[in-house]
């Protein structure tokens, strides 16, 4: 049975970009387009990884990160943040908010499936 991987992104371009290669390398894909659905998703779906973006609408993806970890249904999902949150400081503080990883965009796609199959130790 095929991996589960919910992408949590708000543009609509990336998304479809991290969705084909996904899909290309076998995984389930799931998506969301802002915080609160994402974490309304991971809660009903329960994926195996999920991608989140940072910078959305509705609800950042810090916060919905720090939701899904301290809850004790979803806090052994694993998270990799996507964001273009790339200053000096900036993975430090995504990691420490409970993150398991971080991808920079631009998304390097060579990168993103060597990074997901790191994740799941696969």
């Amino acid at each position: 049975m095929p991996k589960k991987i919910l992408i949590v992104e708000d543009n609509e371009k990336n998304r479809v970009l991290v969705r084909d290669i996904l899909e290309y390398y076998g995984y389930k894909v799931l998506e969301a387009t802002d915080g609160a659905e994402g974490v309304k998703m991971a809660t009903e779906h329960m994926p195996d990884l999920i991608l989140m973006d940072i910078q959305m609408p509705v609800m950042d993806g810090i916060t919905a990160g720090k939701i899904l970890k301290n809850d004790p249904g979803t806090k052994g999902i694993k998270i990799i943040a996507l964001t273009s949150f790339v200053m000096k400081g900036d993975k430090e503080e995504i990691l420490t908010a409970g993150f398991d990883d971080y991808l920079p965009k631009p998304i390097n796609t060579r990168q993103l499936p060597k990074l997901v199959k790191k994740t799941l130790n696969e």
